[in-house]
């Protein structure tokens, strides 16, 4: 295949798509939910103002915000999803209200003639957009506002340290006296009330709320609307027909015959040079940060049984459960960009054969920068959980409550200068190896282009402030999650795989330069455009659920021929005798392959179609598919690019093949029993009482508390331990270079050597 056709559609693909999705960011900024001047009741008394809504979105941010419950689907499992919380309570309140004034009972006690009567006057009061783009002024009806008052009161006294509601707390692992502040207490209700009324009031002109219908709640006839099921059945025939083609594709491209290995490894003679060393310092910071992560993974995962306290300790006013949360999701992304990021600073002199004037020093102080900006983020986001700090030195220093990327805005700003600094060190030891004419220059570019792309792309993060609207940091965020994240990596860590399997003498030049261009084309196609599939409710119009129902069905269909990768990985390791020293980095790649099929494919689709996503974006499904595809595909590889990097770095002699296979067998096996004897059933349970019932039925303590999924819950723990396990074998196996590094080196050649591919 012509690599210049396939560099020409590559362009063509990223020019459509970036368009694309900026035309969708300007929609959604264009028809977000308004955020009313004020809002009142029909007597022009005023509940809340525009500065009430948003200083409760900073204060809720400051708690934790997507780490302690969620809002539009997107946050933590334990707590509420708060818009869905309060639009069912302020229902059922204002039901109760009518009920007793005009038929003497509460709703629940009347006919089902007196209650069809109240729900159908229930759902004009609600859907009927009452906001005046005149005045931006919404304005409510007394009995309405009644409820309003009730429901904020009972937000007032959750937050605090109140007697009656403390059990609740504990069910929703809330520490007592989260917010201490009345007036935040008071203002993060008037931001769940405005969340509320956007997911049950209709767009103007329109027969859909500003969230498309979500969440699920039949009280006020919040359906699936008809773009919803339509656009669902086109992902599904989409992917049907994407997976056809591509097999046909592959079935009439020439298959190349089996390439030869060298007799001895390519490898085996090259000396590290002194930039390369310093890395090794960042592959036993990722165990460090792995270990770290492993452990607050099962305090976590135990706050959902004991909500204040760890097997009988109490300890939710130390760390609470949004801390804990908030560490664990963020020290995933740390340490696997951090492998990869270590990756490149290591391959790119071993690529060029380079080692620029300074660039240990480089190495050694973006280290530092690293660690400084982990440990002081976590510090910052532990003291704007205990609300120490004011709410504006919190949105700079503490926690921003954005999942993911929670860190405060001066932490982001280090980490991006960081980035640069990699960026540079990488680009200039790289460059020469793009300078010379080499067979592998196509791979090498997109090795190159990545690495542009990870410095870049994560100034998406600083595209929004402290007052921005919701709906567009959710465009944001997931700029940063999956372009950056799932996006830019992936293709920087499918590049350096290819260029060490041609270095090995494992895969012909030729053949890497059109799988990588190829498969970069695929998977850009249906990314970047796929991104749109964690906006579908996020105040966003329907062509959102259009284009992001399509395009991330495109993402699934190269997954279909995943199981042809990893058998070609596998299948390396019995090129030749010493292929074996390879095995195991190797066989991490393959589980890529294996937990990309199921995490990311199978897991991922499960959630991706809009029908589907309606019922059960923000359950334990999210988690089934967040933990197999973020560890089993990027954690696995990871660990697979550390591994072939600390081949080069220690002593071959101190390296250990029985410590690796118990890794990778205990870590595969322990995140299978995760995922299957608790995440997945318990999604599936959640699943069920959301459509049976509504999606604030489905987050509710009767549901998450249930004596079902809390055995659910505890059959997490066999998994949590097999897991921790290989965990600590891989820490042994670090240990074990690191103590043999001690002793001398066998003699080898003074020079670096520049890889094959790099050669003339």
């Amino acid at each position: 295949m012509n690599t210049r056709r396939l560099w020409f559609v590559l362009a063509i693909v990223m020019a459509v798509s970036f368009t694309v999705l900026g035309l969708m960011g300007r929609e959604i900024y264009r028809q977000a939910p308004p955020i009313p001047e004020r809002v009142v009741d029909a007597s022009g008394a005023v509940l809340m103002t525009r500065e009430d809504i948003q200083t409760g979105q900073l204060a809720w941010q400051s708690m934790g915000g997507q780490q302690n419950g969620s809002i539009w689907g997107h946050g933590g499992y334990v707590a509420p999803d708060w818009s869905a919380d309060q639009l069912h309570r302020e229902a059922t309140t204002l039901l109760d209200i009518w009920g007793r004034r005009d038929h003497g009972a509460p709703y629940a006690a009347l006919s089902g003639e007196a209650q069809a009567s109240l729900k159908a006057r229930l759902k004009a009061a609600f859907r009927t957009n009452t906001y005046d783009p005149e005045t931006k002024t919404i304005t409510v009806s007394l009995d309405r506002a009644e409820a309003m008052r009730q429901v904020k009161a009972h937000y007032v006294s959750l937050y605090s340290d109140s007697a009656e509601l403390e059990s609740l707390r504990e069910q929703y692992a809330i520490k007592n006296a989260a917010v201490p502040d009345l007036g935040r207490r008071e203002a993060i209700a008037d931001y769940y009330w405005w969340s509320a009324w956007a997911a049950g009031t209709n767009r103007p002109d329109d027969t859909v709320t500003y969230t498309s219908n979500w969440p699920h709640e039949e009280l006020i006839d919040n359906v699936p609307s008809s773009a919803n099921v339509v656009w669902s059945v086109a992902s599904v025939l989409l992917l049907i027909f994407g997976v056809g083609a591509l097999v046909f594709w592959h079935a009439r491209t020439k298959q190349e015959d089996h390439l030869k290995p060298p007799a001895s490894d390519p490898l085996a003679s090259l000396k590290p040079t002194p930039s390369m060393k310093a890395t090794g310092k960042y592959f036993l910071t990722v165990i460090g940060l792995f270990l770290l992560q492993v452990g607050l993974g099962a305090v976590t995962a135990h706050y959902a049984v004991e909500g204040h306290e760890f097997y009988g300790i109490q300890i939710s006013d130390i760390i609470p459960y949004a801390v804990t949360r908030t560490w664990h999701t963020q020290l995933a992304v740390f340490w696997i960009a951090t492998a990869w990021l270590a990756t490149g600073l290591y391959v790119a002199p071993l690529i060029s054969g380079h080692e620029p004037k300074f660039q240990r020093l480089g190495v050694n102080v973006l280290w530092a920068a690293l660690v400084f900006v982990v440990l002081g983020s976590m510090a910052g986001e532990w003291l704007g959980v205990q609300q120490v700090f004011d709410l504006n030195t919190n949105w700079w220093f503490g926690h921003q409550g954005w999942e993911y990327i929670d860190l405060g805005r001066f932490w982001q700003i280090l980490l991006f200068v960081g980035l640069m600094l990699w960026l540079v060190l990488v680009s200039r030891a790289l460059w020469p190896a793009l300078k010379r004419p080499s067979e592998s220059k196509p791979v090498l570019a997109v090795l190159f282009m990545s690495t542009i792309a990870i410095g870049l792309f994560y100034a998406a993060s600083f595209m929004w402030g402290k007052h921005t609207h919701v709906s567009m940091v959710e465009y944001w965020r997931w700029w940063v999650v999956h372009l950056w994240v799932e996006g830019f990596f992936e293709v920087f860590a499918t590049a350096v795989i290819s260029l060490l399997l041609v270095n090995l003498g494992l895969v012909r030049a030729k053949t890497a330069n059109v799988a990588v261009l190829f498969g970069t084309i695929v998977f850009l196609f249906g990314g970047v455009l796929g991104t749109a599939h964690h906006w579908y409710f996020s105040g966003t119009p329907v062509s959102v659920i259009a284009i992001g129902s399509v395009f991330s069905a495109l993402e699934v269909v190269p997954l279909a021929l995943i199981g042809a990768e990893a058998f070609e990985n596998w299948r390396h390791t019995k090129a030749a005798p010493w292929v074996s020293t390879y095995k195991w980095p190797i066989l991490f790649f393959v589980a890529v392959a294996f937990w990309n099929l199921l995490g990311a494919g199978v897991f991922g689709f499960m959630i991706n179609p809009p029908i589907s996503l309606y019922y059960i974006q923000g359950l334990n499904t999210t988690a089934t598919h967040a933990h197999s595809a973020l560890f089993g595909v990027y954690g696995m590889l990871g660990i697979g690019l550390l591994l072939f990097c600390f081949r080069g770095l220690a002593r071959r002699e101190a390296w250990s093949d029985k410590l690796l296979g118990w890794t990778f067998w205990l870590l595969n096996g322990g995140l299978a029993m995760m995922v299957f004897m608790s995440l997945l059933p318990v999604g599936v349970v959640q699943a069920f009482a959301s459509i049976e019932h509504g999606y604030w039925y489905a987050r509710s303590p009767e549901v998450i508390h249930s004596p079902l999924v809390e055995t659910l819950v505890w059959m997490r723990v066999p998994g949590d331990i097999v897991f921790s396990l290989g965990a600590f074998t891989l820490a042994a196996f670090a240990a074990r270079l690191l103590i043999g590094g001690r002793r001398p080196r066998q003699a080898v050649q003074e020079e670096p050597a520049p890889l094959p591919i790099a050669a003339e």
